[in-house]
């Protein structure tokens, strides 16, 4: 954990701005946190809610499900841990969680609306083929006796 020398008042001024201004993840890792906010996986909340100026947000991911793991190949640092996170990123990945569960929602309703017994057990039977149909093709029709 990094401290903060506390004879210094211009020294915790300047760290206290960095917090308030937040830090941008890289490409590679916004990728991963997107993704993982697509999932539901993040809980975001304004670092400071009192202070207009604050522009960060404090930012939490959860580990991906086992299923989920499997596919994506998250960064270790990345997940279970907080993070504060520039205003810009933030508001970006709010959408885009926003935008999965609204994705995920239209999944399950049309899950529920989905009818998968008439799907499986009344499909259309194939026409039979008649024996004129057999001799046209070069086929010699079977006696019917």
């Amino acid at each position: 954990m990094k401290s903060i020398k506390i004879s210094n008042l211009g020294e915790i001024r300047n760290e206290l701005n960095k917090y308030k201004k937040g830090k941008k993840f890289d490409i590679h890792q916004f990728n991963q946190m997107a993704r993982l906010a697509w999932l539901g996986k993040i809980v975001m909340q304004s670092l400071d809610p009192l202070d207009e100026k604050c522009e960060s947000f404090l930012l939490y991911c959860e580990y991906p499900d086992d299923f989920q793991e499997h596919f994506l190949d998250t960064d270790k640092d990345l997940v279970g841990q907080m993070h504060i996170v520039d205003g810009e990123q933030a508001l970006a990945l709010s959408r885009i969680l926003q935008q999965g569960v609204e994705e995920r929602a239209l999944l399950y309703q049309d899950l529920r609306r989905r009818d998968f017994y008439f799907g499986e057990f009344y499909r259309p039977k194939e026409p039979k083929e008649t024996a004129g149909e057999d001799a046209a093709e070069g086929e010699v029709p079977s006696d019917p006796r």
